[in-house]
């Protein structure tokens, strides 16, 4: 019965193949993007607390600090050490003449604490050089390559010895670093602490974050405490900072219900060709459901034989869907788009799945059961 048809059994396939697609390709979309918004401080795994300005409500909210409240956080008990971080959107004039924005990262500059976790070319104590920073791989192929010298060519990435301005200063590229992507999306320039300060437009307060390491043995939830009672400062562990940061994106941007629409679009598409294509092909085999019917087959074992051909048509569409989906992010893992397909997602677009083949044999079972036997001996 289910293969009779050629037509209807792969129009059922390809609904749930698509639906099985959507459910699964969209919300890994949707992980790898929220990812990418606290990607900064998942790079930075060395101190157990960041401490900021109480105001903070995200990762790129920067709410400066005075310098001295970096002694006044060294002091607090529980503290091993603590050291200075910069970041800031600063403008970076190209070989070219063009200008390009970018997260300008300071880093300590006795321990270089928070520095990119992957060196590629170089390495990260050349910062100490006159000058030096550090660039990531992707903007130094992208955003800041150099253009082609032929027309239509490709750009040049630019390259260790390269040199450019940032805010008018001359900085010249010591490193390639590889980092993991952010969310949004501008090169990352790393440089020291007192460097980036001479980049960064003057003002009274340019410290961003305080990196901090806890003693060996210390409570990380007692010492967040004790730093925000005696510095009046927001401190959190790193878990907590990304947690921070991705509620805020939750909360106060429209992604999650972008993609929650796009996913339920994606279910309701395909429980309406599933459902419907397999009521017609019920509906085709009417007459023979009625001859088994009428040789005494009961109401159970034709229930069985609905579910089971609603289970073999789902598993292939399932698996079609998520085989399409590992493809997709094989094929986009090294490009600009987010994605993250983790083993959850599996589970979801199976249960996502299940009940639509629930839905489309359901209402197949309703017809089948009100059938009269004696329909077979119609003319």
């Amino acid at each position: 019965m289910l293969t009779g048809d050629r037509g209807k059994y792969l129009g059922i396939i390809m609904g749930l193949t698509f639906a099985s697609l959507i459910m699964t390709q969209q919300p890994a979309i949707f992980l790898g993007l929220m990812t990418r918004t606290y990607s900064f401080i998942t790079d930075v795994s060395l101190p157990d607390i960041w401490v900021m300005d109480s105001k903070v409500q995200f990762v790129d909210d920067i709410k400066p600090l005075q310098d001295t409240e970096l002694y006044r956080v060294r002091g607090v008990s529980g503290v091993e050490w603590a050291t200075p971080m910069y970041k800031g959107l600063l403008r970076a004039r190209l070989a070219n003449g063009t200008f390009q924005s970018c997260f300008v990262v300071g880093l300590d500059d006795a321990t270089l604490i928070g520095g990119p976790p992957i060196m590629l070319e170089g390495n990260i104590e050349d910062l100490r050089r006159s000058d030096g920073v550090v660039v990531d791989i992707d903007g130094a192929r992208d955003k800041l390559a150099k253009p082609s010298r032929e027309s239509g060519g490709k750009s040049v990435p630019i390259k260790v010895g390269d040199s450019l301005e940032v805010n008018d200063h001359r900085a010249v590229v010591v490193g390639i670093a590889k980092i993991s992507r952010t969310f949004q999306a501008q090169p990352i320039i790393y440089t020291t602490y007192s460097r980036a300060k001479s980049y960064a437009p003057r003002e009274r307060k340019l410290l961003s974050f305080i990196l901090v390491k806890a003693k060996p043995g210390q409570d990380l939830s007692v010492l967040t405490r004790r730093i925000r009672e005696s510095t009046g400062l927001a401190a959190y562990t790193r878990q907590e900072f990304m947690d921070l940061t991705y509620d805020y994106f939750m909360k106060n941007t429209g992604i999650p219900i972008n993609f929650g629409i796009s996913v339920l679009l994606g279910f309701m598409v395909g429980a309406a060709i599933a459902g419907q294509t397999f009521y017609n092909f019920t509906l085709d085999n009417l007459r023979q459901f009625g001859v088994l019917k009428a040789m005494g087959t009961s109401n159970r074992i034709l229930l069985q034989m609905i579910l089971l051909q609603a289970i073999l048509v789902g598993s292939i569409g399932y698996g079609l869907g998520v085989g399409s989906t590992a493809l997709f992010g094989y094929f986009m893992h090294d490009s600009i788009l987010a994605f993250k397909f983790t083993w959850q997602l599996l589970i979801f677009s199976g249960v996502g799945i299940g009940l639509i083949c629930v839905f489309a044999a359901v209402i197949s079972i309703l017809k089948v059961i009100r059938l009269e036997p004696a329909v077979v001996f119609k003319s």
